[in-house]
């Protein structure tokens, strides 16, 4: 993926806040600036259309995998028994890749999407299933994350989230409808293209979930909203290498020590002490893979007076040692360790 410019980081605001009226611009750049450093991006992956009787498995992926039923109804079948119902409109997100399926009729045997062919998947309308009406149209795509970090944005979400339809749904329409036509010819620039749209799908997905969240729900994410947790949320992301301690943190947000260390625990999931290391450390990982700064700069950036202290604490938290994740995360063109190029992907 493209490096993404400061407009994408601009827009990304101007998406959200209109949403989220209680989060001031200011607080908003908290997560303009994860979604820019993590890389999101995606495609899309099938446009079906569905005779009766048809049943469709999806297998494990590394990704989350994103549905959207523009018509007719299904079942989404998980592997632990979790049925949903699905009707027109409805858009679902399986944030961790399990496997599932989607059918008309649980007799039918399913195909895997694996064994479909490539170039008709992604060219195209798939037809697939018996004659019989009632017809369905699927758009299925993925959602990816070339950082992965420790509480990135796909695993606050929930490991099925469902949409239904809104009033100001439109907008779901228009960029599937969009992607599906994008995805339709090959074209020069048509992978960035269809990067970008998925990445606007993915903060409309956001923003609209950020609507459904009650007080203590949604980490990180929800907990920007609250008057005194997401100032500090902010103060930490602004500047990681400050000393900050309860008490500092408390009291410029207008709390004392302990109603602030208990209110941050409480919507954040995590003591302040975790997530300002977790924060750092993010920063740390990205510093690493952009920029040319020595081990010890990069230690001094993120809040501590010797690489010694720094690289152990590093390498606890992402599993391989600063120098180790440089040269790995370089080496690979900053794709998640372990995943498939993008034209070995399919499903």
């Amino acid at each position: 993926m493209a490096q993404r410019t400061p407009d994408v980081k601009a827009s990304i605001v101007q998406i959200l806040c209109p949403t989220v009226r209680c989060i001031n611009i200011q607080r908003m750049d908290i997560l303009a600036q994860v979604l820019d450093r993590v890389r999101l991006g995606g495609t899309l992956l099938f446009h079906f259309e569905l005779g009766h009787p048809w049943n469709l498995a999806l297998p494990q992926r590394p990704y989350a995998l994103f549905h959207y039923l523009s018509r007719g109804s299904a079942t989404l079948a998980l592997e632990q028994g979790q049925e949903l119902q699905m009707t027109a409109g409805d858009f679902v997100v399986i944030s961790r890749g399990e496997p599932h399926k989607f059918y008309s009729d649980r007799r039918t045997p399913p195909f895997s999407v694996i064994d479909l062919d490539r170039s008709s998947a992604h060219l195209g309308v798939v037809h697939h299933g018996g004659s019989a009406q009632p017809y369905s149209t699927m758009i299925c795509g993925k959602f990816t994350v070339a950082r992965p970090s420790r509480g990135s944005v796909l695993e606050l979400l929930p490991p099925v989230l469902l949409l239904k339809p809104a009033e100001d749904g439109a907008w779901l329409e228009a960029i599937l409808r969009r992607m599906v036509s994008e995805s339709a010819h090959e074209r020069p620039g048509q992978g960035v293209a269809l990067s970008r749209l998925t990445e606007v799908l993915f903060v409309e997905v956001l923003r609209n979930w950020v609507k459904s969240l009650a007080p203590g729900e949604g980490g990180w994410l929800g907990a920007m909203a609250d008057p005194h947790i997401g100032p500090a949320l902010q103060l930490i992301h602004d500047r990681p290498d400050r000393p900050w301690t309860l008490d500092d943190l408390g009291q410029r947000v207008g709390l004392g020590r302990s109603a602030f260390s208990a209110r941050f625990t409480k919507l954040v999931g995590e003591s302040m002490y975790r997530y300002l290391i977790a924060r750092r450390m993010s920063e740390a990982a990205f510093l690493l893979e952009t920029s040319d700064d020595g081990i010890a700069r990069i230690a001094s950036r993120v809040g501590y007076e010797t690489a010694a202290a720094f690289s152990k604490l590093f390498h606890r938290h992402h599993g391989l040692s600063p120098g180790r994740y440089r040269a790995v995360r370089r080496s690979d063109g900053g794709r998640k360790q372990g995943s498939l190029p993008e034209a070995e992907v399919v499903g």
